[in-house]
């Protein structure tokens, strides 16, 4: 058994509230790009909530004038 916990996969719905951002927001941001990766299964769009934190975790800054690559 692997002792680190496994989080199963979430509905675009579940990961844009783990996000902090609207439904929408999210969708836009897997359509146009720059958001976080997610999982197609057929037709059903995905999301692995480590995914969203590693995502959210890249966007972290000190100040607003600090630059961000990502």
């Amino acid at each position: 058994m692997h002792s680190k916990e496994f989080d199963p996969p979430v509905n675009t719905a579940a990961a844009a509230r783990l996000a902090g951002l609207a439904t929408h927001s999210l969708e836009n941001l897997r359509h146009l790009g720059g958001g976080p990766r997610f999982i197609k299964l057929g037709r059903k769009v995905m999301y692995d909530p480590a995914d969203i934190r590693a995502w959210l975790e890249a966007r972290k800054v000190s100040s607003t004038s600090e630059s961000r690559s990502a």
